[in-house]
């Protein structure tokens, strides 16, 4: 019986030893992937960025931090913003940044993704507040790059990357879309009776010119005389009486000489 006690308590103490052993190797090797790094702070002092793959700690010493450098897509919060030319519009945006320096994004900014999203928000009210209304809509890769580089440049400090900003969309007044609405009528309805007038001078030219051709030419008038004879008699319960051309009779109107 005791021996068989001492086997239990010799297999737990192993057990318990392998347990221990384990937690301490995972305390002391860290594995990073290849997307990650580890910022390593030594003492309070700053280690550096290490990784990927298997990085040394010393356990109650060193305190590390994860860094994800995968691309972060981050939504900007609609914000309520007047236009130069006093437009109320609401106006949100999607901004793509990635961490380029670890480092300093762990000592430089408390939160660097709270930071660049704040950042993200004045920037887009201050860009939009300087613009005009038709600019805004019309121009929208031109505010895009200014917002990606305005705050690509404030957060170059941080070790951050942005790539790209991207206006997602913009609510006009119900008042300003009716009065868009009746601008945009207007517009097709002048295009139009301009490209029906510019239709009517064509066709007057034409005709003009046809008129002309018909007066050089008498035996032209005769044709397009007996063209319009033909396409009235398609027509078959239709009845049709025409003049006969005084050419034709003036032999028989001319008096028998002696």
């Amino acid at each position: 019986m005791e021996n068989l006690l001492d086997s239990v308590f010799s297999f737990g103490s192993s057990i318990g030893g392998v347990f221990i052993l384990i937690l301490l190797l995972s305390s002391v090797f860290r594995v990073v992937p290849e997307y990650q790094r580890l910022v390593v702070f030594r003492l309070g002092r700053l280690w550096g960025a290490k990784g990927p793959g298997i990085v040394f700690v010393i356990p109650w010493i060193d305190r590390v931090l994860r860094v994800d450098l995968r691309v972060v897509t981050l939504d900007v919060p609609v914000q309520e913003v007047i236009t130069k030319d006093n437009v109320p519009i609401k106006v949100n945006a999607v901004l793509y940044f990635r961490v380029l320096e670890p480092s300093r994004s762990m000592v430089e900014v408390e939160d660097y993704i709270q930071a660049t999203s704040q950042l993200s928000q004045t920037t887009l009210r201050s860009v939009i507040g300087r613009a005009e209304l038709d600019e805004v809509l019309s121009a929208r890769d031109k505010i895009n790059v200014e917002l990606q580089q305005i705050i690509d440049d404030r957060t170059d400090p941080w070790g951050i990357k942005v790539s790209a900003v991207e206006v997602k969309e913009l609510e006009l007044p119900e008042g300003m879309k009716r009065a868009m609405a009746r601008q945009a009528e207007a517009e097709r309805e002048r295009r139009a009776k301009i490209i029906a007038a510019e239709g009517e001078l064509q066709a007057a030219e034409k005709l003009t010119q046809a008129a002309e051709t018909m007066e050089r030419s008498p035996m032209t008038l005769q044709l397009r005389y007996l063209q319009t004879l033909r396409e009235i008699s398609v027509d078959k319960s239709s009845t049709t009486i025409f003049p006969l051309p005084i050419e034709l009779i003036k032999p028989f109107l001319r008096e028998p000489r002696d």
